[in-house]
């Protein structure tokens, strides 16, 4: 991140509490940064789990004259949007990428998947994973496999998938883990 772009990113942390200005900033400021900049303070943003910024962000890069639609630039704002549990923006961007046509490979839909399983966000899982399964790409079984982990803790989420798993590979094994693996432990004695 360049210079500018430093203080841009400061800048805008400074203001976000103040909307009027905030968007004056952007208009007059952030405009005039360079891709790279302005993508370099996107991703600082992402990584720093600043949602409001992010997507005030996110719709000034889509509006740029260079902007192309793009998997990855997807790819990173949902799963920080997974991360922090914004169900909301999750579907408002989501309804971008489908406009745009941006189509996920089957390791990215496993990816976002996952985030959203992390996150406890199994309804949002299940939407993508119903994507994933209308995808033009040939399934893989490594995101299946991927999916089907951050399962575990939905059991029966975690049969539906395996049955599609084991109808697209009939040859493969799936490895279930023990009953036991989320029964409480054996209570902590008072005295410890």
């Amino acid at each position: 991140m360049g210079k500018e772009g430093l203080i841009v990113a400061k800048e805008l942390k400074r203001l976000q509490s103040n909307p009027v200005r905030l968007d004056w900033f952007i208009k007059s400021h952030v405009s005039r940064l360079l891709k790279s900049d302005l993508v370099a303070v996107l991703a600082e943003f992402q990584r720093q789990d600043q949602v409001f910024l992010c997507m005030k962000l996110y719709n000034v890069v889509r509006k740029e004259i260079w902007y192309r639609p793009d998997m990855f630039f997807y790819r990173d704002m949902l799963m920080m949007l997974a991360r922090n549990r914004k169900v909301d923006e999750v579907k408002l961007v989501w309804q971008d990428l489908k406009r745009e046509g941006v189509l996920f490979d089957q390791h990215t839909f496993g990816d976002i998947i996952r985030a959203f399983l992390d996150s406890g966000l199994p309804s949002e899982a299940m939407d993508t994973y119903e994507e994933m399964r209308k995808s033009p790409d040939l399934p893989l079984s490594l995101p299946f496999r991927v999916i089907l982990k951050g399962l575990i803790p939905y059991p029966d989420l975690r049969e539906q998938v395996k049955d599609d798993f084991l109808e697209l590979f009939p040859n493969m094994i799936v490895y279930d883990p023990a009953e036991d693996l989320f029964e409480d432990q054996e209570p902590e004695s008072e005295y410890d």
